[in-house]
Order: structure tokens, then sequence, then C-alpha cells
């Protein structure tokens, strides 16, 4: 019966686009890290799962695309952050919806470049555009959700101290899935950081394996909070 209860839960995930995109994801990055690991030891299998990795990056990437129009309606909807518990969480937000509204198009237009589709003079130049706005919005996200976690760990600390007979356990366990999401786009910023060029941080020092390993490890934390967060509401 279990069995069939997280299988009707994986097929809820992954007929959500969101969900979805994230287990190709897993996929993407799982397959690189195999290839990683094979590259001295079997190259031509490694190849394989390289190619494999690839095609999945690029139907994500292709599914991207339309992603611009729900992004204006939420920073619409976001507004200058006056709903946030503090003006820096404001500034945060209304910084990091800034950021994805230039990374959105500049995306586009590497895609557009790469297949083709337009002429872009100077390609490698708008590439590393994308990536350090891709960097800057894991950041942001990142620094939002330090905020977000000091802000639940400070109200968690004022609740003990009045020696509360009880704190509820959904917000207990909703504050250690924010754990969860400080590891998660921790290693989303590593791996975002090792696709800027040589010379800035650790840009290029990573190899296959390793972004492989922290690309896979993310997804699948991901994966996990959203299984998490479907029981919570249950």
């Amino acid at each position: 019966m279990s069995t069939i209860k997280y299988l009707n839960e994986f097929c809820d995930i992954i007929d959500t686009y969101g969900g979805r995109d994230k287990v190709m994801k897993a996929l993407c990055y799982g397959t690189k890290l195999i290839g990683g690991y094979y590259a001295d030891r079997k190259p031509e299998l490694a190849k394989r799962y390289a190619i494999a990795s690839s095609r999945i990056s690029g139907a994500r990437a292709t599914l991207r695309l339309i992603d611009d129009v729900p992004m204006i309606q939420y920073a619409l909807e976001y507004g200058w952050g006056q709903n946030e518990s503090d003006r820096v969480m404001a500034l945060l937000g209304v910084t990091a919806n800034l950021v994805d509204l230039i990374y959105y198009p500049v995306e586009k237009i590497c895609w557009l470049a790469e297949h083709r589709i337009v002429d872009v003079h100077n390609y490698d130049y708008w590439d590393k555009v994308n990536t350090i706005f891709w960097v800057l919005s894991v950041y942001l996200n990142l620094m939002r959700t330090l905020r977000n976690f000091g802000l639940n760990q400070q109200k968690l600390n004022k609740l003990n101290e009045m020696q509360k007979p009880s704190i509820d356990d959904t917000v207990l366990r909703k504050h250690r899935l924010e754990v969860c999401s400080l590891v998660r786009l921790t290693l989303d910023f590593v791996h975002a950081v090792s696709y800027l060029p040589k010379g800035y941080l650790w840009g290029g020092k990573l190899s296959t394996l390793q972004v492989g390993a922290v690309g896979t490890l993310s997804s699948f934390l991901y994966l996990y909070q959203i299984f998490t967060k479907r029981n919570l509401n249950k």
C-alpha cells in the first residue's frame, strides 16, 4: 500500500512543471556524475552519459523559454515586498526579482544564439553575462533563505524563553526544512560559480564528477523537500 502511495505522490509531482523539472535535473546531474566517475575508467561509456546529460540539460533549457511570463507575474504580485517580515527581506526579494527579470531574457538570447536562430556578436560575452546573473540569482535566494531562517530561529528562541508548554510540531518541521533549503542553495551556489570563467572564485575548477555530485545532491534535496512539504500540508 505504501508503495502505491509513494508512486501516486511521485506522479502528482511530475504532473507539475516545477516537479518534472526537478526530476529532470536529478537525471541530468546523475548522468553527469556517472560520466565523471567513468571518465578515466571507461571513456566511451563516460561519453555516452555525458551526451545523455547534455540532452536532458538542453530539454530543460528549452522548457525555460516560457518562464518569463510567470516570473513577471510573480514580480508584479510581490511588488516592493510589503508582505515581508522586515525591510531586509523586502530588499533582498525585490533585488532578486530584478536580477531574475534580467537573467531570463539573457538566457533566451544565449539559447537563440546557441541554436543559430539569431546572430549574436561575441557569444562568449553573453554566455558570461548569463552565468553572472545565474550566480547572483542563486546568491540572493540563499541570502533570503538565510535571513528567513534567522528570523524564525529568533521566534523559536523567544518561545523557549517564555517557556511555552509546547511548540507546534509542524512549525518545527518547517523550520528544519529551512536547513535543507540552506544546504541545497549553498550547493547550487557552488555549482553556479563553477561555471564562471577561470580566475573568478572557483570558476572552472570543479571536475565533471564534482559538478555531477553537487548537482545530484541538490536535486535530491529539493525532491525530498517537495515530498515533505506535501505531507506537512495534508
